[in-house]
């Protein structure tokens, strides 16, 4: 049974910051806790995002980032980054978008959870590190994150180790839907492919969907 180190987990409620001129209700200011904190089918508790069209919801309660990429971000944007950076709920260790599929399912703390979908960069990564094509460069990485569904609710810790419970034999890796979605946009084939997949979240099979229907 693969396990993976947590990191950090972090939270933050919605907050107003002035941007191009705009005021913007943005959730993408999280940071470390260190108690635990119980994890709903929604979010964890203090926790909330303020656009709950584009995030949030029960199939992005949790948004997953890999610690290992942050050597990288630190090296492109020339800052130290602390576990959070980038809005994720959860900072882990040795778990990579190559490394996990849609429909894998993991024990976190008391709670289980499932790979729904992963993470589409959006403007508020630019706003907050001041760097305005950072989502594009999120995307042509394919270093995006991914979301978690909640199957089961319950209390979370960052002491606590997340483990693989059932995964997806040659699933579709979140790498695999990101090459399709941003790079392989024409790829039908790739496309049925990920559309057979379950677990694959509302959002991203409506785009899917409706890409299919264009071609």
């Amino acid at each position: 049974m693969k396990t993976y180190r947590i990191e950090s987990i972090n939270a933050g409620m919605p907050r107003a910051v002035l941007y191009n001129g705009k005021e913007i209700e943005t959730g993408i200011y999280k940071e470390p806790v260190k108690n635990p904190l119980f994890l709903t089918k929604t979010n964890f508790e203090g926790d909330g995002q303020a656009d709950l069209v584009n995030h949030g919801g029960i199939d992005k309660a949790v948004c997953v980032y890999s610690f290992d990429h942050y050597p990288y971000w630190e090296d492109a944007l020339g800052m130290a980054l602390n576990p959070g950076a980038f809005g994720e709920n959860l900072t882990v260790s040795g778990m990579t978008e190559e490394d996990v599929c849609i429909g894998d399912i993991f024990q976190l703390g008391e709670s289980i959870v499932e790979v729904s979908e992963p993470r589409q960069p959006c403007f508020k990564l630019a706003m907050k590190h001041q760097v305005k094509d950072l989502p594009v460069q999120f995307q042509n990485t394919m270093f995006t994150g991914f979301y978690f569904r909640v199957l089961e609710e319950g209390r979370v810790s960052y002491e606590d180790e997340m483990k693989c419970i059932h995964t997806q034999k040659d699933g579709v890796t979140i790498a695999f839907a990101n090459q399709i979605k941003y790079h392989d946009k024409k790829n039908t084939k790739a496309i049925e492919r990920i559309l057979e997949v379950k677990a694959l979240s509302d959002s991203w099979r409506k785009s899917f969907e409706k890409r299919l229907k264009e071609h």
